[in-house]
């Protein structure tokens, strides 16, 4: 296939590109020229709608300029796919761009870092090498910031983007979402010096004919007998200590089950701070037992009898116990659960989202799938469950369980080649995986995360339409969930407009990238 000639009307970094058969799109064209522009940018763009070719043509630009640039990325996988991205789009020598990552010594980085037009990094070797004095960033015209979401708090992008900043080096954010909290949207405005946001979602204009249509199913599934017993073992157990927090005038909730994490984590540091040690310790009695009973009752109804049994175990496994734990323990009610739980597991009884899992897989019998499951106990058990039942499936979890990077590679390389065809993948597998042609993908819980959310959609309908599936178990947290993650991507949109337009006012006003939104 031909150049097509209107890529060219971006600028000359387009002279440097190989852009032979890649088909030209409007909104990629009128994001870079924005950006070229406007400056410091965030740009928003639902996954699979090529945020890569977006971040390429900022760094041809660069070149095109005689500068050097960075293009970072949160993990290894990612830095090495869009390495090889910007190999195929880049008309660079081969030895102008550098994979730069913690697995290369030191020695060998300095030397090569000295000689790369474009360095293709990890967040915090990149961050490392600056602080170190190896990486100058006087020469470089800019950095893009993929998954920039994460430019938050401590992590590795704070801190090369205010070097960024210091030394006016163009900055761009590239993400499916910024989330859908204000404060953190304006957070990541700060942090990387915002001075303009491209945003789109799929039913924009410009973009929605690129969209592939994904059909969304949510299925709601019943408890079963054995886990409704179970749980009625555990509810009056977590009452009590609910009970213990509210007669400390600590804590006013009735209903456990409505609690968010974060007021129960938020509870816990308010205990740490606590100067009486007598009302510190009833307080943290109560709270332990709370936060340890309200995890396992939302792995038995929401995950299975299999995680929440492998959990108890592991509270029972402990070789040190606070007093907290060993009250907890020697609860009949606990003791209960736990023998009713292994004795669900020999029979073979497990939570009904496990069949459902088969059953919407055995209905896509030549697809390829992903199923997203939030713990790895679950992970484990659900790929077992499908090879016990004929169907190739494999895990694909992180390195903090134990998976490394080599194995993720394998793993994914065995999934495109065919070897399997269900990857059940915990949080890992919703960031920047490249897995072409995923027909299916099926939520085994809800989450709350509204970027979770739109990452884990975005791993189907990149080649043609696809079918996302969504379980949801009827009377508990996953219900609560599904509604928030879904009022929270509704929000994004307006609160990314609202603060663009305040933004572009203030750059009017005084010219300066810097504002209190």
């Amino acid at each position: 296939m031909a150049i097509d000639g209107r890529w060219y009307g971006i600028g000359k970094g387009a002279q440097m590109m190989n852009l032979d058969g890649i088909e030209f799109r409007e909104y990629q064209a009128n994001i870079l020229k924005s950006i070229l522009a406007s400056g410091n940018t965030l740009v928003v763009l639902p996954t699979g709608l090529g945020k890569t070719i977006i971040g390429a043509g900022v760094v041809a630009d660069a070149a095109s300029n005689g500068l050097r640039s960075a293009f970072l990325a949160p993990t290894k996988p990612l830095a090495e796919q869009h390495y090889n991205s910007l190999r195929r789009l880049l008309g660079l020598p081969e030895d102008e761009l550098l994979l730069l990552t913690g697995s290369m010594q030191k020695g060998a980085r300095a030397l090569l870092e000295g000689k790369a037009k474009v360095i293709i990094a990890t967040p915090q070797t990149f961050a490392n090498d600056l602080k170190a004095g190896s990486i100058s960033l006087d020469s470089f015209g800019a950095v893009v910031f993929d998954e920039c979401h994460r430019a938050v708090g401590k992590y590795a992008y704070t801190y090369i983007a205010n070097e960024c900043d210091v030394r006016g080096v163009l900055m761009v954010g590239l993400t499916a979402s910024p989330g859908g909290k204000k404060e953190k949207i304006n957070a990541l405005v700060k942090t990387l010096a915002i001075r303009h946001i491209e945003a789109r979602i799929s039913t924009d204009g410009d973009v929605a004919k690129y969209v592939m249509p994904n059909r969304v199913h949510v299925v709601n599934v019943d408890l079963s007998p054995r886990i409704r017993e179970i749980a009625g073992l555990l509810k009056p157990e977590i009452n009590e200590s609910l009970d213990g927090l509210h007669k400390l005038g600590l804590f006013h909730f009735r209903n456990f089950e409505t609690i968010p994490k974060g007021r129960l984590i938020e509870l816990g540091n308010q205990i740490d701070r606590m100067a009486s040690q007598s009302y510190k310790f009833a307080a943290m009695f109560s709270y332990s037992k709370l936060l340890n009973l309200t995890h396992a009752y939302d792995l038995l109804v929401v995950e299975g009898i299999y995680p929440f049994s492998k959990y108890i175990d592991s509270l029972y496994a402990r070789e040190k116990k606070s007093r907290s734990l060993e009250h907890l323990l020697k609860s009949q009610r606990v003791v209960a659960a736990r023998a009713s739980a292994h004795e669900a597991l020999k029979n073979g009884e497990e939570h009904p989202k496990v069949l459902s899992v088969l059953d919407i897989i055995k209905d896509y019998r030549n697809t390829s799938s992903i199923v997203f499951a939030q713990y790895r106990s679950t992970v484990k058990m659900l790929v077992e469950y499908l090879n016990n039942n004929g169907i190739p499936a494999a895990p694909f979890i992180g390195k903090k369980e134990g998976f490394t990077q080599d194995a993720q590679k394998r793993t994914i390389e065995d999934f495109r080649n065919g070897k399997f065809r269900v990857l059940v993948a915990s949080s890992i597998g919703e960031e920047g995986i490249d897995i072409p042609g995923v027909d299916l993908v099926l939520f085994y819980e809800a989450i709350p995360n509204e970027i979770r959310n739109i990452q884990r959609r975005g791993r189907t309908g990149r080649f043609g339409s696809g079918e996302i599936y969504l379980l949801l178990a009827k009377d508990t947290k996953d219900q609560i969930y599904f509604y928030i993650s879904r009022q929270r991507e509704l929000k994004m949109l307006s609160i990314l407009r609202d603060i663009n337009g305040k933004i572009s006012a203030v750059t009017r006003r005084s010219g300066s990238s810097q504002s209190t939104l």
